[in-house]
């Protein structure tokens, strides 16, 4: 099925048009690797603002509205007082009755083990309607909630709010440990590619809230962490990827995905990937990207994307379709494809151009000393393929996309220095020449 471009005025008639076409084909992974939750997770990409309504409300309404009680777990935070006083704060603002749960190493003249076993502090955990994790440092949630891989009894007190449907809710590093295999501590996503993802160092095991199936990761966006989790996820079988954007969240109930505040998020399929074994550096061929917008919903079951009705309303963008009408005309090369946002612009210029593909790379020219690949770069090559298609719309107040099933190859590269060299007054025309040499040699 095809889309003309589409400019329409919201309206009755409008609006039933729109809704019959916004079901899509389903990917081949769809039925292979479903996720389903059994309550309700939600996933919030870090630096949530507190006047952030629209993710704080939906919080609360998940766990039952007004009055819901939350377990309030700063257990990641550097300052877990204040951190647990400010998320009870914003959850009650919103009607929830919220309590700070004193589990966290940092927390001064406070008995850690005792607590994680205290029956009065289990029994409040266990009924609540919905539990909260801060940001911090998630190897400290998992250090303490899973030591050594083993459960403790508080762990199995959260688990059996999910299991009985109430909500696990968590933002940055209570975002990281979602998955069932986590980041533990790798700022640096280019050194994960170049094989920096060794366990217990880059890696650990998260707690699983999401199950087996989906790989999670958070500020994902602003710090162009595509590149450390197309690694993992090759690394670790990983099918699936969720990248969270910053004030921003992704609920999960069952198999549905629905997409709340700021930004949004980026979905990662690698189920019909593959890599070339010849090459020692990372590699992969045909990931598919889909980034969804706030307010963009997405059933893993039967890969169907609908996308909000601002973008309904506003325009479809199908580059197959007769009479396509692209926004852009250049083709621009991208010389830092994990800097802020950069994927993400790439796929909204490609998916909106008559250009087939878009090229970037990812390399650090200042990295030398204690660096043992400081040649070492990457390729990044977006393409279009069969339902590659999107949306458009004006009305939330940016230029904002979504878009479905772009291509993505990353091959290994060597970008030699110096790749530039000053002009000078005795610079001459072959200077300029060997210059244009340098830098196309990068593609």
């Amino acid at each position: 099925m095809q889309f003309k471009p589409l400019f329409i005025k919201a309206g009755a008639a409008a609006a039933c048009l729109l809704a019959a076409m916004q079901v899509l084909p389903a990917p081949a992974s769809a039925a292979a690797s479903p996720v389903n939750v059994p309550g309700t997770v939600i996933i919030i990409g870090g630096a949530l603002k507190y006047d952030n309504d629209a993710v704080w409300r939906r919080i609360v309404d998940a766990a039952g509205g007004p009055g819901a009680r939350f377990a309030v777990f700063a257990t990641a935070a550097a300052s877990p007082e204040r951190s647990a006083a400010q998320i009870v704060a914003a959850l009650n603002t919103q009607g929830a009755r919220a309590e700070a749960i004193p589990v966290a190493p940092r927390l001064t003249g406070v008995d850690l083990q005792a607590n994680l076993n205290d029956p009065t502090l289990l029994a409040k955990v266990a009924a609540a309607q919905g539990v909260f994790f801060s940001g911090g440092a998630q190897e400290l949630i998992v250090d303490t909630l899973q030591p050594g891989g083993e459960p403790t009894e508080m762990l199995k007190a959260i688990w059996s709010v999910l299991k009985r449907g109430g909500v696990v809710a968590g933002t940055s590093a209570g975002a990281a440990i979602m998955s069932t295999t986590m980041f533990r501590d790798a700022q640096d996503a280019l050194q994960v590619m170049k094989g920096n993802l060794r366990r217990g160092k880059e890696l650990d095991r998260g707690l699983g809230f999401v199950g087996p199936n989906l790989f999670v990761d958070q500020h994902f966006l602003k710090r162009g962490r595509i590149g450390r989790m197309l690694p993992l996820m090759q690394a670790e079988g990983y099918k699936l990827g969720l990248g969270v954007e910053e004030n921003s969240a992704a609920l999960l109930r069952g198999d549905e995905l629905e997409v709340l505040g700021a930004k949004g998020v980026l979905l990662v399929d690698l189920s019909q990937a593959s890599r070339d074994p010849k090459l020692s550096s990372f590699n992969i061929r045909n990931a598919q990207l889909s980034f969804l917008d706030r307010g963009d919903r997405h059933n893993f079951t039967s890969g169907l994307t609908t996308p909000s009705a601002q973008k309904l309303a506003g325009n479809a963008i199908d580059p197959a379709a007769t009479g396509f009408k692209p926004f852009f005309s250049n083709q621009p090369f991208f010389l830092d494809i994990l800097g802020d946002t950069t994927i993400l612009n790439a796929m909204n210029h490609l998916l909106d151009s008559p250009h087939a593909e878009l090229l970037g790379v990812a390399f650090n020219g200042s990295s030398k000393n204690g660096d043992s690949q400081p040649d070492l770069g990457f390729e990044f090559r977006l393409y279009k393929g069969e339902g590659s298609r999107g949306w458009f719309s004006g009305a939330m107040g940016g230029e904002d996309y979504t878009v479905l099933r772009l291509r993505l190859d990353v091959q290994p590269v060597l970008i030699r220095r110096p790749f530039y060299s000053p002009i000078n007054t005795s610079s001459n025309s072959s200077t300029h020449a060997a210059i244009g040499l340098s830098l196309n040699s990068v593609r």
